[in-house]
């Protein structure tokens, strides 16, 4: 995964409740066990007709709004847990996801996808989703050493909380398997140590 500790871009307002799985990549596409792809068809239903005719009126159609950022309301992520949902939001070119509540299966395939969710207060959302619809080249600042979200340029800030191990991968750029690995060294150590036989 890609090494995370800030970010600043413009966001893009999805100011929909309890958007679930099925709606972030219908179920018809999951047909591939390979993370790429699935970006062109994020929010497929929402972004198309039923005639493949582009739905101008959905957000991601609008040309005023772009960046790495998504700012949705509450609730985002509940339905089932296809981890699909997770790569196909990254695929399609997000690297935060900000809402005030998060179902917790999707909050973790996020996290270990390099998906960062970043969880807020519902008055907080509020004058983020205002903030980007107003003026659309807003900007936000996602710190996460500090774990902090900021709207540039502005005195309007919060704290969010992170999972310290999930932290230090994003950080890292670790997947699970990455920070066993980066532990290769200390495991090889205590294995000498209590004098076990080593083959690798």
């Amino acid at each position: 995964m890609e090494k995370f500790t800030t970010l600043l871009s413009r966001a893009i307002p999805l100011a929909i409740e309890n958007v679930d799985t099925d709606q972030i990549i219908p179920a018809r596409f999951l047909k591939s066990i390979q993370k790429n792809g699935f970006g062109k068809n994020v929010f497929r239903d929402w972004r198309y007709h039923k005639d493949h005719r582009i739905n101008s009126n959905f957000i991601l159609n609008n040309a005023a709004y772009s960046g790495k950022i998504l700012v949705a309301g509450n609730n985002f992520g509940c339905g089932s847990s296809r981890e699909h949902a997770a790569w196909a939001l990254t695929d399609y070119g997000f690297k935060v996801i900000v809402s005030s509540f998060f179902a917790d299966i999707f909050k973790e395939n996020a996290l270990n996808n390099g998906l960062l969710p970043v969880q807020v207060t519902p008055e907080f959302l509020k004058v983020l989703l205002d903030k980007i619809e107003e003026t659309p080249e807003t900007q936000l600042e996602i710190n996460l050493v500090a774990q902090t979200i900021t709207v540039e340029g502005t005195s309007f800030k919060e704290h969010f909380a992170i999972n310290s191990y999930k932290k230090r991968c994003l950080i890292n750029g670790y997947d699970d398997i990455g920070f066993l690995l980066s532990k290769k060294n200390k495991i090889l150590a205590f294995e000498r140590q209590k004098g076990y036989p080593i083959d690798h």
